[in-house]
């Protein structure tokens, strides 16, 4: 089992609610930011993605916040991807101050989308892994 990429964040003013804490929406954009990092740290670009004619499609994400952030907190945003059989993986995120403690975690579905036909590719795994200078890290 290949470890979770990790990336770290640190909670920034304008990011939170009128309560003063992290504004529900930013975990999800922490979520997808630790995925497009860890994607780059594979070797897999945006640009590259578009050149060979697909992009990450988000089917489904659920969070379950645990604990608030406020401003300047420092956490960690893990990313492990889950390969199965078709067209779809699942990805698991954890957000994670530096105390250790757990502020909220993310499980997600997604797919490749063929960017001229619209649709799914069959093999997203073997799409990233051709791509990717290091498949490791996404757990190929």
């Amino acid at each position: 089992m290949v470890e979770p990429f990790r990336v770290d964040i640190t909670v920034r003013g304008y990011e939170l609610d009128t309560q003063g804490h992290l504004n529900q929406a930013v975990y999800l954009q922490y979520c997808e930011h630790a995925r497009w990092e860890c994607l780059r740290a594979a070797g897999i670009t945006q640009e590259s993605l578009l050149a060979s004619g697909v992009g990450p499609a988000a089917l489904e994400n659920t969070i379950r916040f645990h604990r608030e952030l406020r401003g300047g907190d420092e956490v960690t945003v893990s990313c492990a991807w889950q390969w199965g059989g078709g067209k779809t993986f699942r990805l698991r995120q954890e957000i994670t101050r530096v105390d250790g403690a757990l502020a909220a975690e993310l499980t997600g579905v997604a797919g490749l989308l063929d960017l001229a036909d619209r649709r799914l590719v069959p093999d997203p795994a073997a799409r990233l892994r051709a791509l990717a200078t290091d498949p490791d890290l996404l757990g190929l």
